[in-house]
Order: C-alpha cells, then sequence, then structure tokens
C-alpha cells in the first residue's frame, strides 16, 4: 500500500518547497518530490535557482563586482591594492558553499514543518483513486505515494538552439555558464536578456572579451525606454559588445572553440569564433517525464501545463504553478502562486497580483521595475506624468561612489495612482520594494512625496522621484 499524503509536491524549487511549507503550516500532511542532486549523488532541493540560477549567479556576480572594484575603483578610496590576481577555483568554491547552505537550508524548513521528502523524481501513475493521484517516485527515494491534491512545481529548463545541443564545455547554458574552470579570452552570448547580460558580466568583469548578439531589433525590449537606453550605454561603456538584429543561421563547435555565423543588423553575413558560448534564448517547461497523459492532465501546445487564474488544472485537485505554467519565469511569481494554492486548497482566497511583481536584473547598474512601462501606457492611450530623478544628485550614491541611473514614476494623470517604477542604478533590487508596496496599496506619486525618507540614502532618489512628478524635486 502506497503512503498517502493530504498534498504532494512535484519538484522543490522556490515554488514548491514555499507551497509544501505552507500546506503544512495550513495542517495538512504534505510530501514534497524532487530529483536534484548535489555532486555527492545527495538531494539538493531548490531547483534551479538555487542550483544553476539565481542563487549561484549571484554568488558570482558580487565576486566578480569585488574583483573589479579591487582593480579599479579602490584606488579612488584611497586603498592601493598590489598584485591583485584571481583564484578563480575560490571563486567556484565560494559559490557552491552558497548553494550548499541554501539547499541545507531547505532540508531543514522540511524538517521542521514536518514535510515528508522524497529524494527522486515523480510521474502520475495512473487517474485519481478514491486515496488520491497515485505516483511513482524513481531515483534514490524509489517508492509509491499518492495526493489528495497534487501541485505540479518541475520548473523549466533552458532552450537550445536547433542543431547545437548544450554540452557544457563550449555550448553554454546558464549550468556550464556557472561552471566554467577558466576565463575564456573570447566569450560570446547568445541572447541579451537577464542570464546572457548577468553572465556576460560576471565574465567581463574577470577579463573575457564579451560579444552579446541578441536576435531583437531593440534592446531589452520589456524594460522601459528611457531605462533601456541608459542601461545600453553603461553596459557599452564597460566593455559589453551588444549586436542587435542578429539572425543566428549555424553554430559550429570545434576542438576547442565555437564558431558562429549569423546575419548583422545590416544583412551582412558574419563569422565569429569564440573559446566559449552561452546560449540564452529562453526556457522551455519541464514536464517531461511527468506522464501527464497518464492522469489526464492537458497540457498546451507548447508542454506548459493549462491552469486557469487561480492555478486550477483541468484534472480536480491537480494545480500547477511557476515556471511550468503562464506568466513570467521569476522565483518570487512562483513562491507567491505557491503559497496561493496552498491557502486556496485549506479554503482561503489565495491570490497573486501580476501586475505587482517586481523585475530585477543583477547587473551593474541593477535594473528594477514593477507595473507598466511609458511605451506599454502610450499605447494604451493612458494619460499619465512622468517624473525622474539622477542618482548624481544624492548624497548617499556619492558617497557610494555609484551615481549611475535613476528613479523614474509614472502615474495617472488625473489620480496620481501610480502605474510603474522603473530604477537603473545602485541597489535598484532594494529599492523596487517600496514601489511594490505602494501599487499595492494603490498609493498616489503624492503619497511617497510626502513619506520621510532617512537621509543619507538611496530611497531619497525614490522620493525625488515621485515629487518629480509635480515638477518639485528638493536636490535637482
Amino acid at each position: 500500500m502506497s503512503k498517502q499524503f493530504d498534498v504532494v509536491v512535484i519538484g522543490a524549487g522556490p515554488g514548491g518547497y514555499i507551497a509544501a511549507i505552507r500546506a503544512a503550516q495550513l495542517g495538512f500532511s504534505v510530501a514534497c518530490v524532487d530529483a536534484w542532486e548535489n555532486e555527492k549523488g545527495g538531494p539538493a532541493p531548490g531547483g534551479t535557482c538555487t542550483n544553476v540560477g539565481c542563487i549561484p549567479s549571484k554568488a558570482l556576480l558580487q565576486s566578480s563586482e569585488h574583483y573589479e572594484h579591487a582593480g579599479h575603483a579602490f584606488k579612488d578610496h584611497g586603498i592601493d591594492v598590489s598584485g591583485l590576481s584571481l583564484n578563480l577555483p575560490q571563486m567556484l568554491k565560494r559559490k557552491e558553499g552558497v548553494v550548499k547552505q541554501n539547499n541545507d537550508g531547505i532540508l531543514y524548513l522540511f524538517k521542521k514543518n514536518k514535510v515528508t521528502f522524497f529524494h527522486g523524481r515523480a510521474a502520475f501513475a495512473g487517474a485519481a483513486t478514491a486515496e488520491g493521484y497515485p505516483l511513482t517516485i524513481t531515483g534514490p527515494g524509489a517508492d509509491s505515494i499518492s495526493g489528495k491534491h497534487i501541485i505540479v512545481a518541475t520548473g523549466s529548463n533552458a532552450r537550445a538552439l536547433p542543431g547545437a545541443p548544450f554540452d557544457e564545455k563550449l555550448i553554454l547554458s546558464n549550468t556550464g555558464a556557472l561552471a566554467a574552470d577558466a576565463v575564456p579570452k573570447k566569450l560570446g552570448v547568445i541572447g541579451a536578456g537577464v542570464i546572457g547580460l548577468e553572465m556576460g558580466s560576471v565574465w567581463r568583469r574577470l577579463g573575457s572579451e564579451v560579444t552579446v548578439l541578441e536576435g531583437l531589433p531593440v534592446f531589452l525590449g520589456a524594460v522601459d525606454e528611457q531605462v533601456a537606453k541608459e542601461a545600453l550605454k553603461q553596459f557599452t561603456k564597460q566593455g559589453l559588445s551588444i549586436n542587435l538584429g542578429c539572425k543566428i543561421s549555424k553554430v559550429t563547435p570545434g576542438k576547442n572553440d565555437v564558431t558562429v555565423e549569423y546575419e548583422n543588423s545590416k544583412g551582412e553575413a558574419t563569422t565569429a569564433v569564440f573559446d566559449r558560448l552561452i546560449v540564452s534564448i529562453g526556457r522551455t517547461p519541464n514536464t517531461d517525464g511527468l506522464a501527464a497523459d497518464k492522469a489526464g492532465l492537458a497540457l498546451d501546445e507548447r508542454g506548459f501545463v493549462a491552469v486557469d487564474d487561480h492555478c486550477k488544472t483541468n484534472l480536480p485537485n491537480v494545480w500547477a504553478i511557476g515556471d511550468v505554467v503562464r506568466g513570467p519565469m521569476l522565483a518570487h511569481k512562483a513562491e507567491e502562486e505557491g503559497v496561493a494554492v496552498a491557502e486556496t486548497i485549506a479554503g482561503q482566497h489565495g491570490h497573486t497580483n501580476f501586475n505587482t511583481i517586481p523585475w530585477v536584473i543583477y547587473t551593474s547598474p541593477e535594473i528594477a521595475w514593477v507595473g507598466r512601462t511609458e511605451q506599454q501606457l502610450k499605447a494604451d492611450g493612458v494619460a499619465y506624468k512622468a517624473g525622474s530623478f539622477p542618482f548624481l544628485a544624492n548624497g548617499r550614491a556619492r558617497a557610494l561612489g555609484d551615481t549611475t541611473g535613476f528613479v523614474k514614476f509614472l502615474a495617472d494623470a488625473v489620480t496620481d495612482e501610480i502605474l510603474g517604477v522603473h530604477i537603473i542604478g545602485p541597489m535598484a533590487s532594494e529599492l523596487i520594494s517600496e514601489a511594490v508596496v505602494a501599487m499595492e496599496f494603490k498609493a498616489s506619486a503624492e503619497d511617497i512625496a510626502r513619506i520621510c525618507h532617512a537621509h543619507p540614502s538611496l530611497s531619497e532618489a525614490t522620493k525625488e522621484a515621485a515629487l518629480a512628478i509635480d515638477k518639485r524635486t528638493l536636490n535637482f
């Protein structure tokens, strides 16, 4: 007889482990199944985010930024560094240590909240029975279990170029980009999205000559145009060679390099040879191996699990969250959906507001935004007011030695309700939270302008940008 649970979560990424913990807090018997393993074959919960995504990339971004500061910016602070050298193995070791801390932390949280963890891959074994949906677990923790409610949180995989599969040695996904054992002299990056820009920034700081090839004719098309324009200027100034409107025709791996043939924005046939190539052209839902057909779980034409606004699938008591369903592929979006589903199962009113999900690109300068962009408001015919404030006029930014960028507010022209906030500059990832809170409470720009902000702080730029809506900044 299989082990029975009220809720079984398939996947222990940000959405899955959070859903499992919240369901357990609500009094359900909960199991979570996850197949990720560490180099010793042990469990490594946390999904792509913890193992080969958000967490290790931030660790390398921080380390590489320290290295760049030591080589350049420290001198301005009166700190002379001689004999600076890169210890890449130690940098990677630190990154792995950070990952392990997060893996272990999730296992601790499971134990604390009495979530039963199974190390393996779960698949549907058939349609629902009186005991719930039967699941088969293969791998180290092979078993048979069933759940009255199933939450699918299997995440996503990197999308490869046709005819150029990832080997993680020459052609790299995010996984290989985080683990290169040497700094490539020439690094190619296909795709100027979040992963491409972050990984390109890491290896540029460490000494690579980085060329970014982007298929779209515009840079960061989802970002506010004013912010994107500033970002392109800063990244180019740093040394990233960003090429827009490129059409990749062929990628050929050699013994020690990769040849990329493409058509540039002028329609000219171009060939480039790189020591390593990072391909970052999006991600695909991870539904292979789920045996969705055995339970009758509906997938859409792209392989995503089909869900409604409340993450319900076509099957009773089967839910899906995170990268495996519609919406932005963001860890915090998955977490919010996980909590919402657990609370909905408990009869509460779980909800995820897509309009106030923040976005962040952890480059330097950081880029963060929430709500609509100026181009979206124009396209929708919304009457709005805009106000911005540069970090150049912010005392804390001057003291930090990082005055790049600005904060920009967009507010309804009649009601003054905040419609969008866009930041490029130091600690944008932290500053955006104030805007998220404000928008959740339907705040006006005047509300932020009237709130006292600590001095000196970067957050004063947020207040000043709100003041700029009425053209009454105090420090610019």
